[in-house]
């Protein structure tokens, strides 16, 4: 290891690097800091062809503990009316596995295996001797569900789940919304839970962490210039993982870590705001290039089970600073001083590993391949480690992505479905012109005012002293500087869309509001949506936690909703799904509207006697701000999957177009005059509250077998501290792309 350090193996069976603290636990029990935590890896097929789900729990301890130990045990199905719901599996007992070990905490890890059984199931698990530091009650055994061998998953998405720097936590009622998901996961439970990125909020490092007189010091050049040393990288370490033990021990979210498996990627607040979209020159400075690695390091072990790099960047280790082309940071003794990190974790079959590190996080990009079920893959692209001003991924990472892509879906003929994760939106509104004018010579003035005598600081970020909205702008794929890669990649995905007749859906956060983007095929070709390989949804589901934008803002984004061009034959548009604002069920059309205390009027609601504000304009039907998360579910479900959904009954399934052929059913192409701002296609029809998707329990059939159900639950009102919703529903279609039309290309 580097010549100077010595590989042990600790009474774990693990191979580490580092000796560790070299204490022991007097504890009769196991004393733990925070977990568990549940995630979802992958899905595998033995040679007896019943396939396996793999995943993982992670605990974190206080050090000197003995291997703890984790009994897995069948729980029944998920249908109480499945009949001889026989296991083939009994109860298993799993050992620990130390990730790392440092004077204040230990991370162990449990990998599991359970087999996929004819039935939905559910799987408990408890971990022996699990006592909280703290002393709080633990919440054992816990349960998760899987879904049976024909079952794809139950998909949870969500994204920015934290507040940003100087937000009123308390009136905004906290993480509010876990309540919800927690409600929907009893009623019918997620399988997979997909953080879209800012599961945790790490910006709080630079106001009242160590980075704070970093931050202080007005002068460009000499905070460029400022060291990173060993004292403020132990106290940058000490402060990520205290913000996520805080974080991610906090409930409700703690009781969703523990019962619903996750499946993340990584986004800037992960790290801190913007981190990856400023000025080159600066995001190489020592304190960037240090963060970036010490965010790294609790991103691996927290969000994803793995074992970190032996040492990160540090000013004081010169073995550190000087990284050559294609390799990551080398080991520091002095980090390694009574610390262990496990050295022969061989990852996961699931991640695409970079090719080479990152620019200012110098460890390579971590994208993710699973399949979600027996017809659903997940791709999860790491948009964060390569990201600078002018490029989001290298092109060797998007090529290795649709290298994996093209294997998986020949050889598994099964698969209807590529669900995407990008984390920032590519279907939305362009926001050149606001680029335009933070970037011309109108705001020079305000900027030589701000550098001398500090006014309009609140405009400028505290980082480079350009104009604080230009990093996220520069995050968006629709950036000036990212239209090439964007469309690009767009192409990509309708050429594998079209070879595989699968159809692709993409995820998006970053954005704190809802909205349905989508691609399609230009209306002058004339083809149905269940037949165009260009017809990808980008669905937006952003914040979970953080406040929404005001409304000005999102009118503003619903007014630049035009028809763009992505190329030739491919348009772009938000679908208007927001018919009204959110309310809670049984007023507006009750007869008995004050049973639950809530009434309604068109312009706003009143709950608990509180007022709630309207969300939106009249006229915005396309973005909405307000907390939301989405549900993603295949259209149609097997009867003992499907509920009778409480609240208000879902409207009708629209009728189906045909065009004359009785083997299947199409949608009536959009027309050249139609407005694709609405529906396309028979699963759009009726979009909004009154879809028969929008409770997010019932299977519609709308789209067939192979189509999605999609739900955005969005909040009532932040004031509410249970987290209600209302439901906004549509429903994506399968892809079948006939020979005659591949062969034609764009003519059908």
């Amino acid at each position: 290891m580097d010549g100077q350090l010595d590989k042990h193996q600790d009474p774990s069976g693990v191979v580490g690097v580092g000796q560790g603290p070299q204490v022991i636990s007097t504890s009769s029990g196991l004393d733990v800091i925070l977990g568990p935590l549940l995630n979802y890896r992958r899905t595998s097929n033995q040679q007896t062809g019943q396939p396996i789900w793999h995943g993982s729990v992670l605990i974190v301890a206080t050090p000197g503990q003995q291997s703890p130990h984790l009994v897995l045990s069948p729980a029944g199905a998920v249908d109480p009316n499945v009949a001889n719901a026989r296991f083939t599996a009994d109860s298993r007992s799993f050992h620990g596995e130390k990730l790392y070990e440092d004077t204040d905490k230990a991370f162990w890890r449990f990998l599991l295996e359970v087999p996929f059984q004819q039935f939905e199931s559910r799987w408990r698990y408890d971990i022996e001797g699990l006592v909280y530091v703290d002393r709080k009650a633990a919440e054992k055994p816990q349960i998760f569900a899987i879904p049976s061998i024909s079952q794809s998953m139950r998909i949870m998405f969500h994204s920015c789940n934290g507040f940003s720097v100087g937000t009123d936590v308390d009136a905004w009622s906290g993480p509010a919304l876990w309540n919800d998901v927690l409600r929907m996961h009893e009623q019918r439970p997620f399988h997979v839970m997909i953080g879209g990125g800012d599961q945790i909020y790490n910006d709080g490092v630079r106001v009242d962490g160590p980075l704070k007189p970093w931050t202080a010091i007005h002068n460009p050049h000499h905070r460029r210039e400022y060291p990173f040393g060993e004292q403020m990288r132990a106290d940058c370490d000490e402060y990520y993982f205290k913000n996520y033990v805080r974080w991610y021990g906090q409930k409700p979210f703690s009781t969703a870590n523990s019962q619903i498996p996750q499946v993340n990627i990584w986004d800037d607040h992960d790290i801190i705001d913007g981190f990856g979209s400023y000025t080159d020159h600066f995001m190489q400075c020592p304190v960037f290039r240090g963060i970036g690695g010490v965010a790294h390091k609790y991103y691996l072990l927290f969000q994803h089970h793995l074992a970190p790099p032996k040492s990160t960047f540090t000013t004081d280790a010169p073995k550190t600073t000087d990284v050559a082309p294609l390799k990551t940071t080398p080991a520091d003794p002095v980090q390694l001083e009574k610390t262990f990190v496990m050295t022969d974790d061989v990852g996961d079959p699931s991640y695409l590993i970079g090719h080479k590190p990152g620019p200012y996080v110098e460890e390579r990009s971590r994208s993710i391949y699973c399949q979600l079920g027996a017809r659903i893959a997940f791709a999860g692209i790491d948009a964060r480690t390569e990201r600078t001003r002018h490029e989001i991924n290298y092109p060797e990472t998007y090529k290795m992505l649709f290298d994996r892509l093209d294997k998986e879906f020949s050889a598994n003929k099964d698969l209807k479905h590529l669900i995407l994760l990008l984390g920032v939106p590519i279907a939305y509104p362009r926001l050149i012109w606001l680029e335009n004018i933070l970037q011309s010579p109108l705001i020079a003035p305000i900027k030589f005012l701000n550098k001398r005598f500090g006014w309009a600081g609140g405009f400028f970020n505290q980082f480079d002293g350009k104009v604080d909205l230009l990093d996220d702008l520069d995050d968006h794929y629709t950036a000036r500087q990212h239209k090439t890669e964007r469309r690009e990649l767009v192409q990509m995905l309708q050429n594998f869309s079209k070879k595989f007749s699968a159809r692709v859906t993409i995820l998006g956060g970053d954005v704190h509001l809802a909205a349905i983007g989508r691609f399609y095929s230009n209306p002058k070709l004339a083809i149905p949506a269940e037949q165009d390989w260009r017809y990808i949804p980008n669905i937006v589901s952003s914040a979970i936690t953080n406040k929404p934008p005001p409304q000005a803002v999102a009118n503003l984004l619903a007014r630049r909703n035009k028809i763009h061009h992505l190329d030739h034959d491919t348009d772009e548009t938000l679908l208007e799904i927001f018919d009204r604002d959110p309310q809670l069920p049984g007023s507006a059309n009750d007869a008995n509207p004050a049973a639950n205390g809530v009434t309604h009027t068109p312009t706003n609601v009143t709950l608990g006697g509180t007022k709630v504000e309207k969300k939106t304009s009249d006229k915005n039907h396309a973005t909405m701000p307000s907390r939301n998360y989405a549900i993603i579910c295949e259209s149609t479900a097997p009867p003992s999957a499907t509920l009778s959904a409480p609240g208000p009954a879902p409207g009708q399934a629209p009728s189906l177009h045909t065009n004359g052929d009785a083997a299947s059913t199409l949608s009536a192409p959009p027309g050249k005059k139609d407005n694709p701002r609405h529906p396309i296609h028979v699963g759009e029809q009726g979009a909004g509250t009154q879809h028969p998707a929008a409770n997010g329990l019932q299977s519609t059939g709308l789209c067939g077998p192979y189509g999605l159900d999609v739900t955005l639950r969005v909040e009532v009102s932040n004031q509410d501290r249970e987290g209600k919703t209302d439901g906004y529903g549509f429903s994506i279609p399968a892809l079948s792309v006939s020979e005659g039309l591949r062969d034609q290309g764009t003519k059908w």
